[in-house]
């Protein structure tokens, strides 16, 4: 729990309606959830299980049980990410919205001058640059074709290298002369690993490799639709400290430090569109809820 002034952008801040809100970001491998009542910003996660309902169920499970807030007084609940379609909950008032307005929403009040986001999940990874007088996405493009740049490719790896997920990115920092990892292809990539292995190269430094090739791969989604400061780090995968220190390297541009663990980024966004829906026509949203990606 945390109060919402300690989160939220100050030029924002007043813009937070008192309506009990919550906000589940469904990943495709983990779920997170964000409830804003009274004042305070709640949030929640949990591994994503085979059905969706019942992981969105948990999240808010733990949400109600943190908060003290009974069900019936939740004004509107917004799910997003790769499980939203399957949502439901009954009398209470929700809806879908896309997980790239909802990251661009989280991102812009957590730093409302940002303009740039990269968001790293599961499964994919996306470039989106953001209005910063709204919060609104005015172009995004996403890698969702393969695996590659995601957090499930780091997670072979850790694997390959006898590492957690947790200990690969703090063991990437360690390395003075990173591997060249020169493949793009995860299949590729994860067999010059082992011959990097094999030759005896550390595992700081295949980790470092690693991360600069998945980076580079990130940048490239960046260069298409161009970068903008202020810029924030989204999504599953934005804890790893390998990979902020690869993309500030790549990119050349600060990662913009907030205040709330950006992987529940997506999360607060969606809360913030709960509330705008608890006092808002469907078709004020409208534009946010129909949103295709590329």
């Amino acid at each position: 729990m945390s109060d919402l002034k300690e989160i939220i952008d100050p030029g924002l801040l007043s813009t937070v309606t008192g309506d009990i809100a919550v906000g589940l970001d469904l990943g495709s491998r983990t779920g997170k959830g964000v409830l804003l009542a009274g004042g305070k910003l709640y949030t929640a996660i949990t591994p994503t299980g085979v059905f969706m309902q019942e992981t969105a169920d948990k999240l808010l499970d733990k949400l109600l049980k943190q908060s003290r807030v009974a069900r019936e007084n939740i004004a509107y609940i917004v799910g997003t990410g790769y499980g939203r379609i399957a949502l439901n909950f009954g009398v209470t008032g929700h809806k879908i919205v896309t997980e790239i307005s909802c990251h661009a929403m989280g991102s812009h009040y957590l730093n409302a001058k940002v303009r740039s986001i990269v968001d790293i999940g599961g499964q994919d990874s996306k470039a989106i640059r953001v209005n910063p007088a709204t919060g609104k996405v005015i172009e995004f493009i996403m890698n969702d074709k393969c695996a590659a740049g995601t957090g499930r490719f780091l997670e072979k790896v850790a694997h390959l290298l006898d590492l957690t997920l947790e200990q690969l990115g703090a063991e990437a920092l360690k390395a003075d002369a990173p591997a060249d990892v020169s493949s793009q292809c995860v299949v590729f990539a994860e067999s010059e690993v082992i011959s990097l292995k094999a030759k005896g190269v550390s595992a700081a430094n295949i980790a470092a490799g690693i991360h600069l090739a998945t980076a580079r791969r990130v940048r490239n989604l960046v260069n298409r639709i161009g970068l903008e400061p202020d810029l924030v780090f989204s999504g599953g995968v934005s804890n790893n400290p390998g990979m902020t220190h690869a993309l500030e390297e790549l990119l050349g541009h600060p990662i913009s430090k907030v205040k709330l663990d950006t992987i529940f980024a997506g999360a607060l966004g969606a809360a913030i569109f709960a509330q705008k829906a608890a006092s808002s026509t469907d078709e004020e949203l409208g534009d946010y809820a129909l949103l295709k990606t590329k």
